[in-house]
């Protein structure tokens, strides 16, 4: 297993220092002659396009020029500089994921601390999404233009395609002040492409390793003379296979967009999308003893299929349509109000998984070889809608300068889940015949389930000379009825929480801004324990500390955070009753985070990024896990960017970049140990592993070939393991891509 670790001798800190220096020294002395000592700057001119395109003024959705976005919505819902938000937020542009060839949501944050979208591998499903230490299990951490997007128990939206996106944003601690019920941890905000106000055309084909295909496009522009009637649509069909054997991945994506200004005080954009995939399986439930530990037979390589060929696939589909309205009243008043209607068909998910291997004596041939196995059903269809109401107002009162948002909002989910089990015989793992019958079995889930949430919230950011003070407080109220169809039963639950937040923050006038934060998250738990009582809120509570330096005179950003977070009312297996849950779980995940980018004229686009993570659980009825690491989570990793662009001379247009990833090691199991049979039991360790991304490219008059090689020296390494038996994942193997692009 290939991969290095880190120094034992070196702490936290000393690792937190280096990459500290490194990346402050890489931002600035580029351009350390001509920055200038003229305060901090609230206001970015950037541009939209083309580099070299005209400049307009940066807002909090729209295009950024580079890899720096100086503003965002996705923390405060107001249009606010990241300067003067005291909360850890990335954003990672379109010019980003364009020069790292970006193809999923999970590639897009590669180079985003604290936060990992592959922990299951290339996982076609676009599940193990992990944020500060913790797992997502709801679903709920993913937004499309700040309103959520849930997902099933069989699919969910956050295989959305990432080329519809303008930008992506991740949001590190506790959102429910303005969201409602989510993940304590983050949330991760898929800002859609906008029309745009001049004309703009965009088309690319590439193909790419497994006979990878694909042809993109992107439109916008105005549709009358006088501009108030803009458009855009973005769309992408592609095909071929992947790393896995008989696992093809085919996929069609569209968003229309359509913006109406009828003055200059009054915007509306209508967004829709529609998605279809259609994959095979490329996440392979695989034995530890193979991957991690040793095998007499052998090692199990990463394109082992142990499903069905003529059995699996999962061909999910999404869509939506809704708008965005804003309308300004006065200097004082503005309204927005944010709507939409979303679907996902998931009709035919069907996959055969691996169990674990049959028992067999150790004197026996098929002894770690035969692998038993398990089909399984799924049928998934969901339905929801959500509006969102603000009303924004600036003013003062004496020496303080107020925004204040009220809102309310309102979700709406409707969703049904049917699952039923398989039987299919097991097979040799490392030599797999297939054609096996694959025979129907228990239904074991079939489940309507509606849930609706209303919140009502209020937020103030206040600022008195160099400070900024952010209080926000929110009460929600949910209600869900599930009619459990498999056993005829009817339920109804009923929650409600207040949430709140608080921010501290000082802008010095040569970039810096030190900050504090606390914040307090809740998610309903849907079930009940055993004898009948319904379960509490997850709650979430976060203390979070950060410096926040933007350069003067650069195009470059800088933030350090670090946190405690806790998160409580967590649900884990009743060991007395083990068909039911009990709520005694709780975990808390302690960590530091750095992150660097910038875009420099001289050339240099960079992103740099550190995540130190100490999580713990301190609470289970499980005993013998209280005090382990969470299974999963690597206590280092780095990664770092680096693109280079030539202005002028022969080389004008030409560029090559390099990227390094160092993802830590990692336990495979919460016991943090493995019980391999016959009195052996080790710790449980995930190797760590070092993966290098580069990337080439010409710009040639309106045209761009690009060369983007992933996991360059094609290391095989395991992203996680969740057991010995059947619950290890194997890494994104390498892939290249070579795409031309034209515009006009």
């Amino acid at each position: 297993m290939g991969g290095v670790g880190w120094t034992g001798g070196q702490s936290a800190f000393d690792w937190l220092k280096l990459v500290t220096i490194s990346v402050v020294a890489l931002i600035w002395a580029p351009d350390m002659a001509s920055a200038q000592d003229t305060g901090v700057q609230l206001d970015t001119i950037v541009v939209s396009g083309e580099r070299e395109g005209p400049p307009t003024r940066e807002t909090a959705t729209g295009p950024v020029q580079g890899y720096v976005a100086t503003r965002s919505a996705t923390g405060t819902k107001t249009d606010t500089p990241l300067i003067e938000t005291p909360q850890s937020i990335s954003v990672v542009t379109a010019d980003q994921m364009q020069a790292q060839g970006v193809r999923s949501l999970a590639e897009s944050l590669r180079y985003t601390p604290g936060v990992s979208a592959e922990i299951w591998g290339p996982d076609n499903r676009c599940y193990g999404t992990q944020i500060r230490g913790f797992k997502e299990q709801s679903d709920s951490f993913f937004y499309k233009d700040s309103l959520q997007l849930r997902g099933t128990g069989f699919a969910n939206f956050t295989c959305l395609d990432p080329y519809g996106a303008e930008r992506i944003e991740v949001m590190r601690g506790p959102s429910s002040v303005l969201y409602g019920q989510g993940e304590p941890s983050g949330i991760i905000n898929y800002v859609s492409k906008r029309p745009l106000d001049k004309p703009f055309h965009e088309v690319e084909l590439g193909i790419g390793s497994h006979k990878q295909i694909e042809g993109r496009f992107d439109f916008s522009g105005p549709l009358d003379k006088d501009g108030k009637w803009l458009y855009r649509l973005t769309g992408l069909s592609n095909g071929g296979g992947t790393q896995v054997d008989f696992a093809d991945k085919d996929r069609v994506f569209i968003a229309p967009a359509l913006t109406w200004r009828p003055n200059t005080d009054t915007t509306l954009t209508v967004l829709g999308h529609y998605q279809k995939d259609w994959t095979g399986w490329t996440t392979q439930f695989l034995p530890a003893e193979g991957t991690v530990f040793r095998n007499p037979n052998g090692k199990i390589p990463s394109s082992r299929f142990v499903g069905e060929p003529a059995f699996d696939r999962f061909n999910p589909t999404t869509y939506s349509i809704g708008y965005i309205f804003e309308h300004q009243a006065n200097d004082v008043w503005t309204f927005r109000q944010n709507a939409r209607y979303a679907g996902l068909d998931n009709p035919n998910q069907l996959i055969v998984y691996g169990a674990g291997f049959v028992p067999y004596n150790k004197n026996d041939p098929r002894y770690l070889r035969e692998y038993s196995r398990f089909g399984d059903f799924g049928s998934s269809k969901l339905d929801t809608f959500a509006i969102d109401n603000q009303a924004q107002a600036k003013f003062r009162t004496g020496p303080l300068a107020h925004t204040l948002l009220i809102g309310l909002d309102y979700q709406w989910y409707k969703f049904g889940d049917f699952g039923q089990s398989y039987n299919v015989g097991p097979i040799d793992i490392f030599n797999p015949i297939y054609g096996q019958p694959v025979t129907p079995g228990d239904v074991y889930v079939d489940t309507k389930q509606t849930q609706m949430q209303t919140g009502v919230y209020v937020q103030d950011q206040i600022k008195i000379d160099r400070w900024v003070l952010q209080l926000g407080g929110r009460h929600d109220w949910a209600t869900t009825d599930t009619h459990d169809r498999l056993n005829n039963a009817r339920s109804k639950q009923r929650d409600s929480a207040f949430t709140g937040r608080a921010g501290l923050l000082y802008l010095f006038d040569n970039g810096w801004a030190p900050y504090a934060a606390y914040s307090t998250s809740f998610l309903p738990v849907l079930g009940t324990a055993f004898g009948g009582n319904p379960f509490k809120p997850e709650t979430g509570e976060q203390y979070e500390v950060g410096l926040k330096y933007q350069p003067p005179g650069m195009k470059a950003f800088i933030t350090l955070a670090a946190f405690q977070l806790t998160r409580q009312n967590v649900v884990t297996t009743d060991p007395n009753n083990f068909l039911f849950q009990a709520q005694t779980g709780e975990i808390r995940s302690r960590g530091i985070e750095v992150e660097a980018v910038a875009s420099l004229a001289s050339g240099w686009d960079l992103r740099a990024a550190y995540t130190y993570a100490e999580p713990e659980i301190t609470a289970d009825l499980d005993s013998t896990i209280v005090g382990k690491t969470p299974n999963g989570v690597p206590r280092h990793s780095a990664a770092v960017w680096a693109d280079y662009t030539f202005r002028s001379g022969p080389l004008d247009g030409f560029g090559a970049g390099v990227g390094v990833r160092y993802i830590g090691s990692n336990f495979g199991s919460d016991s943090n140990v493995a019980d391999l049979g016959n009195g052996r039991v080790v710790p449980f360790k995930i190797p760590a592993a070092t993966l290098v991304d580069a990337a080439i490219h010409y710009d040639w008059r309106d045209f761009r070939f690009a060369v983007n090689a992933k996991n360059l020296f094609d290391e095989e390494y395991v992203a996680t393991c969740y057991n010995v038996a059947n619950n290890c994942f194997f890494g994104s193997r390498r892939t290249v891509t070579a795409s031309v692009r034209y515009r006009w």
